[in-house]
């Protein structure tokens, strides 16, 4: 979960874009990266490289099944591995070099820069033209308007909650998951007291641990007041809930987390769930296919949502935008139409992601319960809190992860924390 740099980066894009373009090659799948001037109109779509090949012959049969409809539209698909996508966006920034369509993240973070640069077009027309306000979930739907009009439309909604070890809640005393906070601090107690670690977390990954300290924001400071504070709206440094939620990572690290975390990697610290040695983990729905590879029966574990107070989910959105330099916005529309429908969704549910966005999207019961279940969360969620590595730029999230591990490791204070914080966001503006 890598962030792009803040609008100040796309201040030059224009003037460095042509220069940059031998470098942003990509491997283009399906022909040609322009138009011949005669025959059908070329659409030109990046994506990230997919990490499993079923997902990349997926979107390239979607591909092939749309021209064969749309004789006059010629998709070209092109990957990019996750930085050289981000590099070319930048680089062609304002340009016709770049695509019609590109996929990105939703958060302010990212998909915001490129809509406060100029770079991504307003599809309130084509909301319009094809009743996409009434297509979405609409707790989905806000991470596309909250800049004002719409920019993108939904690809995948990632619900992030907590999965737990059946066994190990019945091992520690627990006969149901928690609904408040204080009942999930309470259940950590249970488990160490039962000789259970309670979480596992792989601390060499930063935003592993970040979604911890970020649900304590939540559950603190509130849905408003987390917003302000995830958005430059209101100070770290002088919020007394800032202060308590860095006092309960400390704690919380100290006593409920796997040995030696700070130096293992999600992959490694995962295994110790899938083998029954932690009781917790949080994640996202992708993390259902990874405990049954773990071989793990998906009846022994269950989910519950992150327990913070707010009747906000933990996710993010990821869609697909097109460019404001677009040659052919109303081909590229057309071809988005396609790909959310319900009937491109429900063929290739579990392919991209367990959790469909379009609500008339069929087979959601047939994926694995715990996917069900979690779909069944997104839809009855009143809203969505974001990881904070897609609400900060870079160097500011950068600095958040310095702080979570220095807390954790003792070397700044709790107290300290949000004021440092502060600092470096008040110098880097």
């Amino acid at each position: 979960m890598e962030l792009v740099m803040r609008a100040r980066v796309w201040a030059t894009a224009a003037l460095t874009a042509l220069l940059a373009l031998t470098g942003c090659t990509g491997q283009s799948i399906t022909g040609d990266d322009g138009d011949s001037g005669s025959g059908p109109v070329t659409v030109k779509w990046w994506m990230v490289t997919q990490n499993a090949d079923s997902a990349t012959a997926a979107l390239k049969d979607v591909v092939k099944d749309f021209e064969k409809t749309n004789p006059d539209i010629k998709v070209d698909l092109q990957f990019r591995a996750v930085d050289a996508h981000k590099d070319a966006l930048r680089t062609t920034a304002g340009s016709d070099q770049g695509p019609d369509i590109y996929y990105y993240w939703a958060g302010p973070g990212l998909g915001g820069t490129l809509v406060e640069s100029g770079v991504s077009l307003d599809l309130s027309k084509y909301y319009q033209q094809f009743n996409w306000t009434s297509r979405f979930n609409e707790s989905t739907l806000k991470a596309f308007s909250q800049y004002g009009g719409f920019h993108g439309v939904p690809w995948t909604q990632r619900t992030e909650v907590v999965y737990y070890r059946k066994d190990l809640f019945t091992k520690a005393g627990i006969s149901a998951p928690p609904t408040t906070f204080a009942e999930w601090e309470q259940d950590a107690q249970k488990l160490k007291a039962a000789g259970v670690t309670p979480f596992a977390f792989g601390g060499k990954d930063n935003w592993h641990v970040m979604r911890l300290l970020d649900t304590f924001i939540e559950t603190n400071c509130g849905a408003a007041k987390g917003d302000q504070l995830n958005t430059g709206k209101a100070s770290w440094a002088t919020e007394p809930c800032v202060t308590k939620s860095f006092e309960q990572l400390k704690t919380w690290s100290a006593n409920y987390f796997n040995k030696g975390f700070a130096g293992l990697a999600q992959t490694q610290a995962s295994p110790l769930f899938f083998s029954g040695k932690a009781a917790m983990q949080i994640e996202g729905d992708w993390f259902t296919q990874q405990v049954i590879d773990g071989g793990v029966k998906p009846s022994d574990v269950g989910v519950f949502e992150l327990p913070t107070g707010t009747d906000r989910l933990y996710g993010f959105s990821e869609g697909q935008y097109i460019t404001k330099a677009s040659k052919h916005p109303e081909q590229a529309a057309k071809f988005l139409d396609y790909l959310t429908s319900a009937e491109v969704e429900g063929k290739n549910l579990g392919v991209f992601a367990a959790i469909p966005v379009n609500k008339d999207t069929k087979g959601a019961t047939e994926q694995q319960p715990l996917n069900t279940e979690i779909g069944e969360l997104t839809k009855s969620a009143k809203g969505f809190f974001l990881n904070n590595d897609q609400n900060f730029s870079t160097d500011v999230t950068t600095e958040y992860w310095r702080i979570q591990n220095a807390v954790t490791g003792g070397s700044i204070k709790p107290a300290d924390a949000g004021p440092a914080l502060q600092k470096f966001i008040d110098s880097h503006k």
